[in-house]
């Protein structure tokens, strides 16, 4: 995401993705270079645990109490990362610039703040709707 038509260089969102067949253990995923190893924020979202802001709180969207019925995955509950079967890591780098004096470090952090909630809505949703999508 961009505003080359305003902003040319000056701003922009990435989001690179890999979804793996773990238990988010891995270090370097994506890849990078020390320098933004060094730089690298590891947030780990999880879907089940994490505290959601009310407003965005549905309780046919709540991993803990729901059971796929084609599945019989679920409910996720206490370590369920370490325990459940088959388990994916979707191992997320976020990378954004906002270059405007005296705004870049709130705009930019306001970003990932945002970035993190939607990414943790979003796969609470993807796991409840399993039976929307499975088969």
């Amino acid at each position: 995401l961009s505003n080359p038509g305003y902003m040319k260089d000056n701003f922009y969102i990435t989001i690179e993705t890999y979804h793996i067949g773990d238990r988010g253990d891995q270090d370097n995923v994506h890849e990078l270079d020390n320098k933004k190893l060094k730089d690298r924020s590891v947030v780990n979202i999880d879907i089940a645990n994490d505290n959601i802001d009310s407003k965005d709180y549905k309780q046919d969207e709540d991993p803990k109490t729901f059971k796929s019925e084609k599945t019989g995955r679920g409910p996720l509950s206490g370590d369920w990362k370490g325990t459940v079967e088959p388990v994916m890591t979707a191992y997320k780098l976020v990378t954004v610039q906002f270059k405007w004096w005296g705004l870049q470090t709130k705009v930019e952090n306001f970003i990932h703040t945002t970035e993190r909630r939607l990414f943790t809505n979003f796969h609470r949703q993807l796991f409840c709707w399993t039976d929307r999508w499975h088969g």
